[in-house]
């Protein structure tokens, strides 16, 4: 066998090459540049501090500097460097809706297994409890939260996460029946397999891409929802820099000096619109497969 690995070495890298051509065929380029772009917004917000050409929470010039080769996105009514504020701001936001997502992911998908998995009165009683959660307005619940809490970027997430799991509890629930009912699940329970084991090796696996699907186009929605939390001054205290505060403050100045709302107002919008093209993305390149 020994002998013979070094012919087998051509043909097993002339078929890893035809998987990896096989895997990426079909992939536009579209989708590329979707995902390039949602890597470059996880390049930014991982290397922010580092980026961030000044101090965001101080003074880096005169205020009220337009943008320009010293300050490109200007400065804001303190002289502070509104570009590195967005970074920062950008950083964030992702690093928030990762949070609260994965939150929601944990909450949700453990109550969807169990509901979904068990039956009976323990998934009516676990249904009926995410219906309760369905109902209630998520977003007003969430600033009732905050405004209990007081304002805090933590007390932000921590509303948001509340809100957020119910839909995902749905998801799983949905898809855990569906595969309950396939023959390869009655086929594992001749086999002897036990719940546990049906649970966490079949049906688990089978409701985690329709989970992921709807985690990335939910990033969009989610970094919206904490920029309109912030806006309303529900996130971290100045002189923190989220975008949804930089913006609603820099609502004074829009006429005059409009690049301190406008600036971090592009940045919501960029991350939004690429976490939209790249859950499009995801979701045609898992139902392709």
């Amino acid at each position: 066998m020994a002998m013979a690995e070094p012919y087998l070495e051509p043909l097993i890298t002339r078929r890893r090459g035809h998987a990896a051509r096989e895997y990426f065929s079909g992939t536009s380029v579209a989708s590329y540049i979707a995902f390039g772009a949602a890597a470059a917004l996880v390049f930014i917000a991982l290397l922010a501090p580092l980026l961030a050409p000044h101090n965001p929470t101080l003074p880096a010039g005169k205020p009220l500097v337009p943008p320009g080769s010293q300050f490109w996105m200007g400065t804001d009514e303190i002289g502070r460097d509104i570009f590195s504020r967005v970074l920062m701001g950008m950083r964030s936001s992702c690093l928030g809706a990762v949070v609260v997502i994965a939150a929601g992911l944990i909450v949700g998908s453990l109550v969807g297994l169990v509901a979904g998995a068990a039956g009976g009165i323990v998934d009516t009683a676990l249904t009926r409890i995410t219906d309760v959660f369905l109902a209630l307005p998520g977003t007003i619940l969430a600033v009732a939260l905050v405004a209990a809490l007081g304002p805090s970027y933590g007390h932000t997430l921590f509303g948001m996460s509340i809100v957020w799991w119910p839909l995902y509890a749905r998801i799983v629930r949905a898809e855990v029946r569906r595969l309950r009912a396939l023959p390869h699940l009655d086929a594992a329970r001749l086999s002897g397999a036990g719940r546990v084991r049906l649970t966490l090796r079949h049906l688990l696996p089978g409701a985690i891409p329709a989970v992921i699907v709807t985690a990335s186009l939910d990033v969009s929605a989610l970094v919206l929802a904490l920029a309109g939390l912030s806006f309303l001054g529900l996130g971290a205290p100045q002189p923190a820099p989220e975008l949804g505060a930089m913006t609603a403050k820099g609502m004074n100045y829009i006429f005059e000096h409009w690049w301190v709302p406008i600036m971090p107002a592009i940045a919501v919008s960029v991350i939004a619109v690429v976490a939209n093209f790249f859950g499009d993305a995801l979701r045609d390149r898992i139902r392709d497969r």
